[in-house]
C-alpha cells in the first residue's frame, strides 16, 4: 500500500505550469541565509528553477540512475554557486515527476523518467506519484533489482552506486 499522499497543483492550475511557471527567485544565486548555515554552511545558494531540474532529470538515459543530491551538485555547478537550495530542489522533483505523469494521462509518449531519481542512499521516493511501488514497478521494468525494507527503512535500489551517471 502507498503512503504517498495526494498532492494537488492549486485550483484551476496543472504539473506543467507548475514546472513552466516563472518566480522572480528561481535561477538566482544567493548567500546561504545565516539562519541557515548551520545545516548549509556558508557561501552560495542557487534556488534553481523547475526547467532546470526537469532537464537534468529527463537526461537520465535507460539502465541509469541519478540522486537529487547529484542534481543539486550540477545545479550548483552551472550556476557557479556553492550549492543548490534542497528544499526547492526536492519541491521540483516532485512537480517533475507528477509534470510527467500528467503528460503521460494526455498521451504523451515521451516523459521524463523521473522514476530513475532516486534519493540520496538509492532510496526510492514515496512522494512519487504512485509512491515508492511505483517508482520500484518501473525500475523492475529495467531491469533493477530493488531491496526490501529492513528494519522499517525505506526500500532501495540494489548496488544503486554502479548505476549511477558521472558527475
Amino acid at each position: 500500500m502507498s503512503t504517498a499522499r495526494t498532492w494537488h497543483p492549486g485550483k484551476g492550475g496543472t504539473w506543467r505550469a507548475k514546472l513552466d511557471q516563472h518566480h522572480p527567485n528561481h535561477g538566482r544565486v544567493m548567500p546561504v541565509p545565516r539562519s541557515m548555515r548551520k545545516a548549509w554552511g556558508t557561501g552560495t545558494i542557487l534556488i534553481p528553477r523547475p526547467r532546470d531540474v526537469d532537464t537534468i532529470m529527463r537526461s537520465v538515459r535507460k539502465g541509469r540512475l541519478i540522486t537529487v543530491a547529484q542534481i543539486r551538485q550540477r545545479l550548483a555547478r552551472a550556476a557557479g554557486a556553492d550549492g543548490a537550495c534542497p528544499l526547492t530542489t526536492g519541491i521540483f522533483v516532485r512537480v517533475v515527476a507528477e509534470a510527467a505523469e500528467e503528460d503521460a494521462r494526455d498521451g504523451r509518449r515521451r516523459i521524463t523518467p523521473y522514476w530513475r531519481t532516486v534519493k540520496d542512499g538509492g532510496k526510492l521516493n514515496e512522494k512519487y506519484p504512485g509512491g515508492a511501488e511505483a517508482q520500484a514497478r518501473r525500475l523492475r521494468e529495467e531491469g533493477f533489482e530493488i531491496e526490501r525494507n529492513r528494519r522499517g527503512q525505506p526500500a532501495r535500489v540494489k548496488d544503486y552506486e554502479s548505476y549511477l551517471v558521472a558527475g
